[in-house]
C-alpha cells in the first residue's frame, strides 16, 4: 500500500470518537505509516484502543521498533495533551498490561473493557473479544501455533505485494482472502460474532465495538448492533463516531481509490482534448 495517495486536508476533521485495534506494533507487518497519517488526519474528542495495540508476543522473541512505530505512539500523546480522551482497552498480544487495568496517567487510561455512549444515546460496550475466542482462553498452544501460520501467511502476503506494487497494482489482502474463503475461519467469526452479541445483549448493552479477529464488519445481529474496528495489518480500517452519533467504517484500501478517481477526473479536465 502506497501513502502518497493521502491527501492530508488543511484543516483536521473534527469527530466525536475513534476506535481502532489490532495495530501490532512491534511487528513488521503492522501498518504504522498509514495509521499515524490517519490520525493525523482527526480531532477526536475520545480516542479508543481496542487492544493489540502493542504486540508483547513478538517482542518476546526479539525487539523489531522502527521509527514509524514510535512515530504511532507520540501520535498519541500529541493527541492526549491537546485534550483527546485515550482509553487504551487491553487485549491478549497486550495482556501483560491487564496488570495495570484502572491506571490513569492524565488523559490516558488504562482498562479491561469500557462503556461508550454515543451522541445518540446507544450504550456500547468496548472490548477486544478475545475473552470469546475459545482457542485463546482454553487452548493457548493452538492459539501460538495458530500466530505463527498466520505470521507465515503475512509473509506471503508481504512478498506479493511487494511484487504488485512493482507492476502498477494496487493493495491487495492475501490473508484477508483466504480468511473469507476457508470454511473453518468464516465459522470461527460467526461463532465469535454470535458469543459476543450474546453477551452483550445478556448485559442490556445496544451494541458492541471490538477487534481481535481482524475481520471488520459493522451489521445487526439480532437487536445488538456488531462493530468490529478490523486491524491495521492486513486491512487499515477503523471506526469513526461522527457528532450527531453516526458511526462509520473507514477503510483505507477505499479512501485511496476514491482520491485516486479524483485525481484522475482532475487531470481529465486540465489536459486539452485530442
Amino acid at each position: 500500500m502506497s501513502i502518497e495517495p493521502l491527501v492530508r486536508p488543511s484543516r483536521k476533521q473534527r469527530v466525536r470518537t475513534l476506535w481502532i485495534s489490532d495495530v501490532h506494533l512491534g511487528t513488521r507487518d503492522c501498518q504504522a505509516e498509514h495509521l499515524a497519517a490517519f490520525l493525523k488526519r482527526y480531532q477526536a474528542e475520545r480516542v479508543y484502543l481496542v487492544g493489540d495495540i502493542i504486540d508483547g508476543w513478538k517482542l518476546r522473541g526479539g525487539i523489531y521498533w522502527p521509527q514509524a512505530h514510535t512515530n504511532v505512539i507520540r501520535r498519541l500523546l500529541t493527541m492526549s495533551k491537546r485534550g483527546t480522551e485515550v482509553i487504551y482497552v487491553t487485549g491478549n498480544h497486550d495482556e501483560f498490561l491487564r496488570r495495570y487495568s484502572k491506571l490513569l496517567m492524565g488523559n490516558i487510561q488504562l482498562v479491561d473493557e469500557a462503556e461508550h455512549l454515543t451522541a445518540d444515546g446507544r450504550k456500547l460496550l468496548v472490548i477486544h473479544g478475545d475473552q470469546f475466542d475459545v482457542i485463546t482462553r482454553y487452548h493457548r498452544w493452538l492459539a501460538f501455533l495458530g500466530d505463527s501460520a498466520y505470521t507465515v501467511t503475512l509473509v506471503l502476503n508481504r512478498w506479493l505485494n511487494h511484487w504488485r506494487r512493482r507492476y502498477g497494482y494496487g493493495y491487495w489482502s492475501l490473508s484477508a482472502y483466504l480468511k473469507h474463503k476457508v470454511k473453518t475461519a468464516v465459522n470461527f467469526i460467526s461463532d465469535f460474532e454470535e458469543a459476543i452479541t450474546h453477551e452483550c445483549a445478556r448485559r442490556g448493552f445496544n451494541g458492541v465495538v471490538c477487534g481481535h479477529i481482524h475481520h471488520a464488519e459493522i451489521r445487526k445481529l439480532g437487536d445488538v448492533e456488531y462493530l468490529n474496528c478490523g486491524d491495521w495489518v492486513e486491512s487499515c480500517t477503523a471506526l469513526i463516531e461522527h457528532p450527531d452519533g453516526r458511526i462509520e467504517l473507514y477503510r483505507l484500501a477505499e479512501e485511496q481509490q476514491r482520491l485516486a478517481q479524483l485525481q484522475a477526473a482532475k487531470v481529465a479536465v486540465i489536459e486539452p482534448a485530442a
